[in-house]
Protein backbone atom coordinates (compact mmCIF):
# COMPACT_ATOMS: atom_id res chain seq x y z
CA UNK A 1 0.00 0.00 0.00
CA UNK A 2 1.17 3.68 -0.80
CA UNK A 3 -0.35 6.43 0.38
CA UNK A 4 0.71 10.30 -0.83
CA UNK A 5 -0.02 13.52 -0.66
CA UNK A 6 -0.34 15.61 -3.52
CA UNK A 7 -0.18 19.63 -3.93
CA UNK A 8 -3.41 20.73 -4.31
CA UNK A 9 -3.24 21.79 -8.09
CA UNK A 10 -2.56 18.18 -9.45
CA UNK A 11 -4.83 16.73 -6.89
CA UNK A 12 -7.56 18.91 -8.90
CA UNK A 13 -6.66 18.04 -11.90
CA UNK A 14 -6.29 14.38 -10.61
CA UNK A 15 -10.13 14.82 -9.85
CA UNK A 16 -10.87 16.11 -12.38
CA UNK A 17 -9.87 13.90 -14.84
CA UNK A 18 -11.40 10.89 -13.15
CA UNK A 19 -14.57 12.83 -13.36
CA UNK A 20 -13.99 13.06 -17.26
CA UNK A 21 -13.02 9.67 -17.59
CA UNK A 22 -15.09 7.91 -15.43
CA UNK A 23 -12.03 6.21 -14.10
CA UNK A 24 -11.02 6.62 -9.91
CA UNK A 25 -8.12 8.47 -9.13
CA UNK A 26 -6.27 5.49 -7.91
CA UNK A 27 -7.06 3.66 -11.26
CA UNK A 28 -5.60 6.67 -12.67
CA UNK A 29 -2.94 6.94 -10.29
CA UNK A 30 -1.82 3.54 -11.14
CA UNK A 31 -1.48 3.86 -14.55
CA UNK A 32 0.76 6.38 -14.69
CA UNK A 33 2.90 4.85 -11.95
CA UNK A 34 3.23 1.73 -14.29
CA UNK A 35 3.65 3.36 -17.57
CA UNK A 36 6.49 5.93 -15.72
CA UNK A 37 8.21 3.18 -14.40
CA UNK A 38 8.44 1.50 -17.74
CA UNK A 39 9.81 4.78 -19.35
CA UNK A 40 12.38 4.27 -16.13
CA UNK A 41 13.22 0.81 -16.68
CA UNK A 42 13.78 0.99 -20.03
CA UNK A 43 16.08 4.03 -19.96
CA UNK A 44 18.19 2.23 -16.93
CA UNK A 45 18.46 -1.12 -19.28
CA UNK A 46 19.49 1.00 -22.18
CA UNK A 47 22.33 3.05 -20.31
CA UNK A 48 23.33 -0.37 -18.88
CA UNK A 49 23.99 -2.12 -22.04
CA UNK A 50 25.26 0.90 -23.71
CA UNK A 51 28.42 0.84 -20.55
CA UNK A 52 28.94 -2.40 -21.33
CA UNK A 53 29.41 -2.07 -24.97
CA UNK A 54 30.76 1.37 -25.14
CA UNK A 55 34.65 1.54 -26.34
CA UNK A 56 36.29 3.97 -25.38
CA UNK A 57 38.92 6.19 -27.52
CA UNK A 58 41.78 7.81 -26.24
CA UNK A 59 41.89 12.04 -26.48
CA UNK A 60 45.46 11.48 -28.22
CA UNK A 61 44.34 8.81 -30.37
CA UNK A 62 40.59 11.36 -31.30
CA UNK A 63 43.12 14.53 -31.88
CA UNK A 64 45.29 12.35 -34.37
CA UNK A 65 42.49 11.13 -36.41
CA UNK A 66 41.39 14.93 -36.56
CA UNK A 67 44.85 16.12 -37.69
CA UNK A 68 44.82 18.45 -34.11
CA UNK A 69 47.99 16.49 -32.65
CA UNK A 70 50.65 18.94 -32.14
Amino acid sequence: MLAIRLPDAIEKRLASLATETGRTKTALAREAILEYIDDLEDSYLAEARARLNRRTIPLEEVERELGLAG
